[in-house]
C-alpha cells in the first residue's frame, strides 16, 4: 500500500507523526509537504496529494491542516476523491465500510497525536464492505462530479 500525506504549517508536527507511524508499519508514504513551519497555503500541498490518489499513484491519502476543514474541502475538489474529515474512530471505520473513502483529513488543532494515530490505523485497516446498497450510493455520489 502507498499513501500520500500532505499538510500546511499548522499540521506539520502531526503530519510527520502520521508519516513516521505509517512508515514504521511498513507502509510506503509519499510526502507532499509542507516541510517547515513557514506559513503556506494548504491547497498547494493538499491538491497534489489528492491528485496522486485520483491518478492511482497512491492507494489512499491523508491530508491535514489545523482544523482539517480546508484540507478536506480541497481534497474533495479533485475528481475521483471521497475525503472524510475525521475526529473519532467510529467515523473512521464507517466511512471506509460505507463510503469507501480514499482520502481522510485530520485537524491537528482538533485531535491529539494518540487519537489521530488510532484514527489512521482504523481507517487504513478497514476495507470497504462491498455491499450493493453502499456501492449504489457511492455511484450516485460520484456521478455528481459530472
Amino acid at each position: 500500500m502507498k499513501i500520500s500525506v500532505a499538510c500546511d504549517h499548522g499540521a506539520l508536527e502531526l503530519k510527520n507523526a502520521v508519516r513516521d507511524h505509517l512508515t514504521a508499519k511498513g507502509i510506503e508514504v509519499l510526502d507532499f509537504g509542507c516541510h517547515s513551519l513557514e506559513s503556506c497555503d494548504y491547497p498547494d500541498m493538499i491538491a497534489p496529494a489528492a491528485q496522486a490518489v485520483a491518478s492511482g499513484e497512491c492507494d489512499k491519502g491523508i491530508v491535514l491542516c489545523t482544523t482539517g476543514i480546508g484540507a478536506s474541502i480541497t481534497a474533495n475538489k479533485v475528481k475521483g476523491i471521497r475525503c472524510a474529515l475525521l475526529s473519532d474512530v467510529l467515523s473512521a471505520r464507517m466511512t471506509r465500510l460505507h463510503n469507501d473513502t480514499n482520502v481522510m483529513a485530520l485537524g491537528a488543532g482538533i485531535v491529539g497525536k494518540n487519537l489521530a494515530l488510532e484514527i489512521v490505523d482504523v481507517w487504513v485497516g478497514t476495507e470497504f464492505s462491498g455491499d450493493e446498497r453502499h456501492q449504489r450510493r457511492i455511484n450516485k455520489m460520484m456521478a455528481l462530479e459530472g
